[in-house]
């Protein structure tokens, strides 16, 4: 299985984000992961669809846009047209082959996301609807620096077998929140491949050899 790491800016510092994805890049990253939260579907407020269009230049990776919104079909062409390559909906916040057809229409890479308290069935439908990625969410969304939730493995297993099962075996599966070098092989092991990191490279000394390690 190809192992990407997706590192979020959002544990970089703000006032340098075009060096810091540049910096993503030259270190071997595969992604770059851009929180996105709007103060009403989580407490806080990150950035919209000017920053993203703002470190577009920077980079030639993709970026992967995680929006953590209410109403997502209102930013769907804003972080499209900004520069986003693959955009995550909630299941919990939209209906996903909807959301998936919007996405689509944009010539951007669709994915759905699930919170940790939200059954791994909710992501079915996603793969169903044609999929280009999905995401568990292992810690709850918001903050950066939590500890991963260890019954997100199981949720792995069952999303990862669930696309073995219906003809979509190679999906990307993406997983957030308090992956570190220690837990990540076993986040491998249940079935992911897409591995987000945010504190664990940006705090790194040497954030080319984290994410080599991180790969597994």
């Amino acid at each position: 299985m190809n192992i990407k790491i997706a590192p979020s800016i959002l544990a970089s510092d703000f006032s340098k984000v075009g060096e810091a994805v540049k910096k993503l890049e030259a270190c071997g990253a595969d992604y770059v992961h851009c929180d996105v939260m709007d103060g009403n579907f989580v407490p806080p407020i990150t950035f919209g669809a000017q920053m993203v269009k703002a470190i577009r230049p920077h980079t030639k990776l993709p970026l992967d846009c995680h929006l953590m919104v209410l109403h997502p079909e209102t930013h769907i062409e804003d972080f499209a047209r900004a520069g986003a390559d693959i955009i995550t909906v909630h299941a919990e916040a939209c209906d996903i082959p909807a959301l998936f057809k919007q996405i689509s229409s944009f010539g951007v890479k669709k994915s759905a996301v699930i919170n940790p308290e939200t059954d791994a069935e909710k992501l079915f439908p996603a793969v169903d609807a044609g999929a280009d990625m999905l995401l568990l969410m292992s810690v709850h969304p918001g903050w950066g620096g939590q500890k991963f939730i260890e019954g997100t493995l199981k949720k792995i297993e069952i999303v990862r077998n669930y696309c073995i099962k219906h003809g979509a075996p190679a999906l990307d599966i993406e997983v957030d929140g308090g992956i570190t070098e220690e837990n990540v092989k076993d986040v491998i092991s249940a079935g992911a491949n897409v591995i987000v990191a945010g504190s664990t490279v940006f705090r790194a000394p040497d954030m080319a050899a984290t994410i080599r390690r991180l790969r597994g």
